[in-house]
């Protein structure tokens, strides 16, 4: 994956290599879920319906270096990107360090393990459906808590 450096994550994202990019991306699974968007009023309704490329038990891409080829539409963020989507969840670690707030206190960089995030009840593994079964999104709409 490439060198990391220490403590990498407190740096501007512009300042961050490839594999530290990466390395920051918490891993819930939230980006990777449908939303709706009012047309009226531009408001993001999020959904518990999945990109049929995640594991749903897992919040993982099941193909991530090939998704583009199976889901054209799929965002590869970047730090411009990041500051631009409007539906990147408050806990999200690509949001808050552009926001310039640390990472949340569950995040796997501070506490060397992914199930701190779990147990926060931050990530969507075992709380979505994959697209592929799911029916009408509008029958899935959720309010996610942001922890």
């Amino acid at each position: 994956m490439g060198t990391l450096r220490e403590k990498f994550w407190e740096l501007p994202l512009d300042d961050l290599s490839r594999p530290e990019w990466e390395a920051l991306c918490d891993g819930c699974g939230r980006c990777c879920l449908h939303k709706l968007e009012d047309e009226d009023t531009g408001e993001i309704a999020e959904t518990n319906v999945a990109c049929k490329l995640l594991d749903t038990g897992t919040a993982q891409c099941r193909d991530y270096r090939h998704r583009k080829a199976f889901v054209p539409d799929c965002l590869r963020l970047t730090p411009k990107l990041v500051k631009q989507v409007p539906w990147l969840p408050a806990s999200c670690a690509y949001r808050r360090r552009a926001d310039g707030d640390p990472l949340p206190d569950w995040h796997y960089l501070l506490t060397g393990s992914r199930d701190a995030m779990v147990e926060a009840g931050a990530c969507v593994a075992g709380r979505c459906v994959s697209e592929t079964v799911a029916g009408p999104l509008e029958h899935h709409l959720v309010d996610w808590d942001d922890k």
